[in-house]
């Protein structure tokens, strides 16, 4: 958490300083809606489906060529994660086993975004760092075993549980979208992740479907900047 408080504390220092050379900063809000999966060699990879989450934030627009480029950074909450669809698959022991309910994970992205406006036309695109802040996880498990019997189900032992987990992840963030002159602005992004999420030691999480996994979401949003152009 030390990490993201530091990064959290230089964005608003930029801002800070960058509103005392120029009067054009602007400080704005963003809410939206993450559709969001998984990315990478995941095992059994029909069994996750997409998931919608809630994203929310502040940012400040801090101008480089006056009305063209800017830099960007946003400090936002975003939910990620996946629906468990309820297929059944064979695990390595031939046990039949069918999953349900949905794994939330809470966020602290904070991107900063080399932003281009043509005429209202925007293009953005640039590096994001993210906190695993929490987890919910919703799963409910049923096991068929390999020679027969009746079926068990167990729910997810601590649904909150992130010690499996790599809190901290570094990625990326890339979009288009319009904004008007008075501020607001409509954003579709893409955001994706370099690292792996679930500790490469820990073969236990979803049995180790996830070993390899990355977060990936499709975001769309609305913007408004305070301070009309």
């Amino acid at each position: 958490m030390k990490k993201s408080a530091f990064l959290i504390g230089a964005l608003f220092a930029t801002a800070a300083v960058s509103s005392a050379q120029a009067q054009d900063v602007r400080f704005g809000l963003r809410a939206g809606a993450n559709y969001s999966n998984l990315s990478g060699n995941i095992k059994n990879e029909n069994t996750y489906n997409n998931k919608i989450g809630f994203l929310g934030g502040v940012m400040v627009n801090i101008p480089v060529v006056e009305n063209f480029f800017s830099v960007q950074p946003e400090i936002l909450y975003s939910q990620k994660g996946f629906d468990n669809k309820p297929t059944e698959f064979t695990t390595v022991l031939g046990a039949k086993q069918k999953r349900e309910g949905s794994v939330n994970y809470n966020y602290l992205d904070v991107p900063v975004l080399l932003k281009i406006n043509a005429g209202g036309f925007i293009v953005e695109a640039g590096p994001q760092y993210s906190y695993l802040l929490g987890s919910n996880n919703e799963t409910k498990t049923t096991t068929t075993p390999a020679l027969g019997g009746a079926p068990s189900t167990t729910q997810a032992n601590d649904k909150n549980d992130v010690s499996g987990l790599n809190r901290n992840e570094l990625g990326y963030l890339a979009g288009v979208g319009y904004q008007a002159n008075n501020g607001l602005s409509l954003s579709l992004r893409y955001t994706g992740a370099f690292s792996d999420f679930v500790k490469s030691d820990d073969n236990t999480y979803f049995n180790g479907d996830l070993k390899n996994a990355r977060h990936s979401a499709f975001q769309l949003s609305l913007g408004y900047l305070i301070g009309s152009k």
